[in-house]
């Protein structure tokens, strides 16, 4: 080959390739079964098959609470996903969406020590993927429902919800709200600002969007003080093409464009697409705003930008390259891993509120070496550039586990008290 057909590969096309090799080499895929049992003689394979496997039948049998003591049931976890909203890519179907399905089961082996098998569902009608998750639901100890697309994912949860006796969690919605939730309280009590007096302008109108702002109302947010917009705009009373989801946040208001809303906002949440808000309409905002633009990989407005125009904002993004970002990685796992110790049949509010605070706490507490050196920083104090914990901090487990399990137990959706000693590190 000559030097002229030689092509470099550019920083993308080099990320690409190590993306699919990452996903290819040596075996195909992120996740396998592991044994957690001898299997070595014949002695083993008669304790875990025949005849030994009949004895735990029989104490399931008995009281079917025995399957917890006898099974992997209770730290497992399903992934299940039709691919109708995966990542940013929209609608690629249940196929492609199993990389990303695999991606999360690594993410709760890793960080929180629980196993999860992948489920890729095709169906034609909503009543078909929740008979179908409905249906194998009691095979594991939560369900972790990601990348369906709105307003089908409300649904789809809520009935799933209704007719499932372990937690039932739709992460696209709720791990992002908890994490925005918990990131955007501590940017305005740095700001001085106080939620229930804040505007607030969203910009998307689908699952995450909708969970984001539902549990900032919870958190004291101001539902009319709340501007979310669409691909046509603001939402407003009258309009009469918007479903149900979209309608708890119909405001009374004449005001139809985002420069419209964005002027004296006090915080900004972007979850819509690249290059959305414009310097100019972020000079609008108020005093000391927050702005969180969490499209990825490209926010709705550059950091750069957005400080070389605001010098006196806290900003987020769903990027690692970016202080402050807003990753559900800070939550999910340890919000199941808490509701499953516990046996919860449900996720509730009060839990999503527990992880919220025990969150916003570690992020104002000193920052241990180890996280330093894995976030490739000397130090990170509380303040405009470290809102929200990284990723990689292991208190994050001890700390949001307990206070999730703690809720459930509080609210009465525990089927069984704390562990002795529970994440006493």
């Amino acid at each position: 080959m000559s030097n002229n057909d030689r092509h470099e590969l550019t920083e993308e096309e080099a990320f690409r390739q190590q993306a699919l090799d990452y996903h290819a080499l040596p075996t195909p895929g992120k996740i396998a079964v592991a044994l957690t049992k001898s299997a070595d003689s014949a002695k083993d394979l008669a304790l875990a098959y025949s005849p030994g496997v009949a004895e735990p039948v029989r104490e399931i049998a008995q009281n079917v609470d025995n399957v917890y003591k006898y099974t992997a049931k209770g730290n497992t976890v399903a992934v299940i996903s039709n691919g109708t909203a995966i990542l940013g890519l929209g609608n690629l179907g249940p196929m492609a969406s199993k990389p990303v399905m695999e991606g999360k089961a690594l993410l709760f082996k890793r960080f929180a020590n629980l196993d999860s098998i992948d489920i890729q569902v095709k169906h034609r009608t909503i009543d078909e993927f929740v008979d179908t998750v409905a249906n194998i639901a009691d095979t594991f100890g939560g369900i972790n429902l990601e990348d369906i697309k709105a307003p089908d994912c409300f649904e789809i949860e809520r009935r799933l919800i209704e007719r499932c006796d372990v937690p039932v969690f739709h992460d696209d919605q709720h791990g992002t709200a908890i994490v925005t939730a918990a990131g955007m309280l501590n940017a305005i009590e740095l700001q001085g600002k106080k939620l229930n007096e804040c505007t607030i302008v969203c910009l998307g109108a689908g699952a995450a969007a909708v969970a984001c702002m539902e549990l900032l109302i919870k958190c004291g947010a101001m539902r009319e003080k709340i501007y979310m917009l669409d691909r046509k705009g603001v939402i407003h009373t009258r309009r009469d093409d918007i479903n149900e989801y979209k309608q708890l946040f119909a405001n009374n208001t004449d005001k139809r464009t985002l420069e419209d809303v964005i002027k004296g906002a006090d915080l900004f949440l972007g979850v819509s697409g690249p290059n959305l808000l414009t310097a100019d309409e972020l000079k609008l905002m108020a005093d000391k705003p927050v702005v969180f633009a969490c499209s990825n990989p490209d926010p709705e407005i550059k950091p750069a930008l957005a400080h070389a125009v605001r010098d006196d904002l806290i900003m987020g993004t769903g990027r690692s390259d970016y202080p402050n970002q807003v990753n559900n990685v800070l939550c999910f796992p340890f919000i199941f891993r808490g509701a499953l110790d516990v046996r919860a049949k449900v996720i509730n509010d009060q839990m999503k509120l527990a992880a919220v605070a025990a969150i916003r706490e570690l992020a104002k507490e000193p920052v241990p070496a180890e996280v330093l050196k894995a976030a490739g920083v000397d130090s990170l104090t509380f303040g405009k550039e470290y809102i929200i914990p990284k990723p990689m901090d292991p208190r994050l487990l001890p700390r949001v586990a307990k206070a999730v399990a703690q809720a459930a137990i509080d609210s009465g959706v525990a089927h069984i008290g704390m562990p002795e000693n529970y994440m006493a590190n």
